[in-house]
């Protein structure tokens, strides 16, 4: 009999994941949660809206990923520092132009930073609504498509939504407000600020916006909280991701079931894939070449499933990579190479957590070595990268070939599985290949003639058998 998964343990452990592409110190969001349902027990929700309001604390940032593209395109910056920084200013005139003239362009020239600040001067109120409106609606999107309720989609639609009606996307005003985004958003800052300077520093601030930005009401519950040690110590704590999942209503604490895990896997998926314009469905194809290949395989159904949730998470460390590395037209130096291996042992912590995917992470931590010792994040071998991950990295790299990139145009199917058969061995296994060849010709009837050979230096990333 298999255990029973709850979906606090789930959401909150791949929360990590939401914290790294908002730039923030690992546990933002399970620190906010616990922030937001004192909050929420001293206003006297009832257990139903807890439970609600527990998962919008811990799904507050899903859609973050969106725009950090565009944040990158706009500002000519790192994404991650971006919206970390961002997270410390009101939006008063002079901390806004501070805050852009330290994060825009910042390695550029004289004349291209000037015109980027000119270009982002003349058009602010519109960029921040576009940036705030694509998070929060994609956010919204994804979280109903994991089964919450309104009530949670419409917490993380309204979280940039400030009480005076300055906020945006749609500056909606006072209790027009959802209850649920008004208390996140007051979480998020007090957790921004107590992580900076402790509970005055936090308590300060909040009062400083009350009115403003906050609900007035939710400003006096944190000040009468500001003495509590029993309320904040437990935000460094290292078992603060038990106390956190104790905050669940016990009566409404939520199970998983096989179609639930599989449709948080997409959830999260989509969170990874929305990263950049360039992995746009990665995530989705992989699972996809993933699957083929174990039917060919021979794989049971059971398996198969198992297989398609590891490869739909594979990439989900990615959340930690800047998009100025992500995104870049032209050849990674040493360090934006560092942050690119990242990925792999970032997704294997993640994955690590959470007892319904702990068998994945070797796949998410191993995808990008190889066979003869040349991949990283470790250099390991045959003898210690199993088949499964062996599948995963063969779906990988036929997608990284036969897709977009921001360095190249994707291959034709032929040309790819050209040059995938000059890594067979060392990068990828050849039964696995064989499969994937298999595979295609019976869902095409046959594999399409093939094309002039592939310049191999064309990706600048990486060894082209290992392009994923």
């Amino acid at each position: 009999m298999k255990d029973v998964v709850h979906l606090s343990e789930v959401v909150g452990a791949l929360s990590y994941a939401l914290d790294l592409t908002e730039g923030q110190p690992i546990g933002h969001s399970l620190r906010c949660c616990w922030i937001g349902m004192h909050i929420g027990k001293r206003l006297g929700l009832s257990e139903a809206s807890l439970s609600d309001l527990y998962y919008t604390l811990l799904l507050k940032d899903i859609g973050c990923s969106s725009n950090a593209a565009r944040i990158c395109k706009l500002y000519l910056t790192d994404d991650l520092s971006f919206k970390g920084s961002y997270k410390l200013i009101d939006n008063k005139l002079p901390e806004v132009l501070r805050f852009l003239l330290a994060n825009t362009a910042r390695k550029s020239g004289f004349v291209e930073r000037l015109q980027t600040m000119i270009s982002v001067a003349r058009s602010s109120g519109e960029i921040a609504r576009e940036l705030i409106e694509t998070r929060c609606q994609r956010g919204a999107d994804i979280v109903r498509n994991m089964h919450f309720s309104e009530a949670v989609a419409h917490g993380i639609l309204d979280l940039d939504e400030h009480w005076d009606g300055s906020g945006q996307p749609l500056q909606r005003r006072g209790r027009d407000i959802s209850l649920f985004a008004r208390i996140a958003l007051i979480s998020q800052v007090v957790d921004v600020f107590f992580m900076r300077g402790g509970a005055p520093a936090a308590v300060a601030e909040v009062k400083s916006r009350s009115g403003r930005w906050f609900d007035p009401e939710l400003v006096s519950i944190v000040a009468t909280l500001e003495s509590d040690a029993f309320f904040w110590l437990p935000l460094l704590a290292n078992d603060l991701p038990d106390r956190v999942a104790d905050l669940e209503p016990q009566t409404l604490v939520r199970s998983v079931d096989e179609d639930y895990l599989d449709d948080i896997a997409a959830g999260f998926a989509q969170v990874v894939d929305a990263k950049s314009p360039f992995t746009a469905g990665h995530s989705d194809r992989v699972s996809l070449f993933a699957d083929l290949i174990a039917e060919e395989l021979g794989c049971d159904a059971e398996h198969r499933r198992w297989l398609k949730r590891a490869a739909l998470l594979h990439d989900i460390g990615k959340l930690g990579v800047s998009n100025t590395v992500l995104d870049k037209n032209g050849p990674l130096d040493e360090e934006e190479w560092e942050q690119v291996r990242s990925h792999s042992q970032l997704g294997r912590i993640i994955l690590s957590k959470i007892s319904a995917f702990r068998s994945m992470a070797r796949i998410a931590g191993d995808h990008h070595e190889r066979l003869d010792r040349k991949g990283y994040p470790f250099g390991i071998g045959a003898a210690e990268i199993d088949r499964d991950t062996r599948i995963v990295t063969a779906a990988d790299i036929f997608d990284a070939l036969t897709a977009d990139r921001p360095y190249r145009k994707a291959m034709p199917v032929p040309a790819a599985f050209e040059v995938m058969e000059r890594g067979l061995g060392t990068a990828i296994d050849p039964e696995i290949f064989a499969a994937l060849k298999r595979g295609f010709a019976r869902i095409n009837g046959i594999v399409e003639a093939p094309a002039p050979a592939a310049d191999a230096t064309e990706d600048k990333h990486a060894d082209a058998a290992n392009a994923a």
